[in-house]
């Protein structure tokens, strides 16, 4: 990016200009501490924070690592990292020890912003952590290791630091999903990130009226982005950590308008026995994403929680690409959306050519939110980009309308007995069974076929199904070399904070069986 923006568009200035938009009207409702903000508080807090910092001797260009729950101050730690110029690497809090510390070590984090709930952790990591020098700690206690960060914020002043911020400048290093191994970190600048208000409140018809309710983890893209978009749009944000005897009682007590889920959390709501006790008609629309989201699920989504659904598709590095309405999602529901203004999609062949409408090939994409590249990673930045374009790895095809059909991971294209299998195409086969709540398919080694087609599975709860009925139920309604010809049955499947399944960890646990 760097040199091709100029101006203002940056992070930093949104709670700026929101503050002075929308000055005492609710900018935060935070279930996990139960503290209520406007946007004038939000920008005081930010700059207070952002001063702080600064005192702290935080330069612009250092890098600076926090790990927390969904709370209001990691939201305040975004917007305060970007009016510094401190590049923020936001910690996936499900990561083990180890993976912390090799993250932080190859993206030279000097700093470490945590919620005092991870106060022992911290503390562990530590030694192993010497170039991390200083530490800030919200909640309580705070250790004798870390300043507080209430007291930064308190003790600063919350004027607009002094810093000069440019639209190119790196604003953080955010971390893939993580489906085939150890995440890698990619750079966003502060265009890139900047742009997902008006991107996501153009979307989703987001207005000042809305009640935004964000549960994914803040601490990935998505999160953050419809944090950023309630702040533009000057929309009150209910930020709440996902906890499913909690959600439908916040949604009915906060009057929550739009909320943005994967389709796991709504799968495990619906399992739910009491959704007819709660209140939801303040729901005008649900945002889904991350991953596919079978017709069966959706059905069942506008019929018990809300009849309105948005989806959109992008890879985390490349932030949203295509998106689709509720009116355009009554046509075409197996759809992922169309184009918008901010992003250009191709389907191409294997040589980087354009394939006609309805033919599969892979998805390739350019725009506003796309990464300019990996951390310390020139051979994967070359490998996932050409001419221009970001390579996905997705599969897809575009009908004659200009609509996106998902049509599952490059990777995820199985080769049985010389016939190309879609996983994607088995597994929405498989979520119409009354008695599937989730399931993954993948292709493990097979002398005779090449790979095997395998279903792991997870039952819905009190209902009951063998491998064989899975197997006749597939092969009934797909091509016999498409169906299954194992399942296995777990508990729960391995996933991403943004729902997405760890296939390479199912291949790694069935491989021998």
């Amino acid at each position: 990016m760097a040199g091709k923006a100029t101006g203002s568009f940056n992070i930093g200035n949104y709670v700026k200009v929101a503050a002075a938009r929308y000055g005492d009207r609710e900018a935060i409702t935070c279930t996990t501490t139960g503290r209520r903000l406007t946007f004038r508080q939000v920008n005081q807090r930010v700059n207070g924070l952002a001063n702080g910092l600064l005192g702290l001797g935080i330069q612009k260009g250092d890098n600076t690592a926090f790990l927390s729950y969904n709370r209001h101050e990691i939201v305040e730690t975004y917007f305060a990292l970007g009016k510094i110029g401190s590049v923020g690497l936001p910690l996936n809090y499900r990561l083990s020890p180890q993976e912390m510390v090799e993250l932080m070590t190859f993206c030279d984090t000097e700093n470490l912003i945590f919620d005092a709930a991870f106060t022992a952790l911290v503390d562990g990591l530590r030694p192993k952590l010497p170039g991390v020098k200083r530490f800030v700690c919200f909640g309580e206690p705070v250790p004798d290791f870390a300043v507080s960060y209430e007291g930064l914020i308190q003790a600063s002043l919350q004027t607009e630091p002094d810093v000069e911020i440019h639209e190119e400048d790196p604003q953080y290093l955010n971390l893939t999903s993580g489906t085939t191994g150890l995440p890698k970190a990619y750079m966003l600048s502060q265009y890139n990130n900047a742009g997902a208000g008006p991107i996501l409140t153009y979307m989703h018809d987001v207005t000042a009226n809305d009640v935004v309710m964000t549960v994914f983890p803040i601490f990935g893209r998505v999160g953050f982005a419809w944090s950023a978009c309630s702040i533009f749009a000057g929309a009150r944000n209910v930020i709440h950590q996902f906890d499913l005897m909690k959600i439908l009682g916040v949604i009915e007590q906060e009057k929550v308008t739009i909320s943005n889920w994967v389709p796991t959390m709504a799968s495990f709501v619906l399992a739910l026995p009491d959704i007819e006790k709660h209140d939801l008609s303040s729901l005008r629309a649900l945002v889904f994403a991350a991953s596919p989201f079978p017709l069966a699920l959706q059905e069942q989504v506008k019929k018990r929680l809300c009849p309105n659904l948005y989806e959109f598709y992008g890879l985390q590095e490349t932030g949203i690409l295509v998106n689709i309405g509720p009116k355009d999602k009554e046509r075409k529901p197996e759809s992922v959306g169309t184009l918008y203004f901010g992003a250009d999609v191709r389907v191409v062949d294997n040589n980087g050519r354009d394939v006609p409408a309805g033919e599969v090939g892979e998805i390739i994409g350019r725009g506003v939110a796309v990464t300019a590249g990996y951390f310390k990673n020139e051979e994967k930045t070359r490998e996932m980009f050409k001419d221009g374009w970001f390579y996905t790895g997705d599969l897809g095809r575009f009908d004659e309308e200009g609509f996106l059909f998902l049509a599952g991971r490059k990777k995820d294209m199985l080769i049985t007995g010389g016939q190309n299998v879609f996983a994607v195409e088995v597994e929405e086969m498989l979520m119409s069974h009354p008695a599937v709540m989730q399931c993954a398919v993948i292709g493990l080694p097979d002398t005779t076929w090449g790979e095997r087609i395998t279903a792991v599975i997870v039952r819905r709860p009190g209902q009951e199904v063998t491998a064989e009925e899975i197997i006749a139920f597939s092969r009934d309604r797909i091509a016999h070399f498409k169906a299954p010809k194992t399942v296995f049955f777990v508990d729960s499947l391995p996933m991403t904070p943004t729902g997405k399944v760890q296939k390479f960890l199912l291949v790694e646990k069935f491989s021998q069986s």
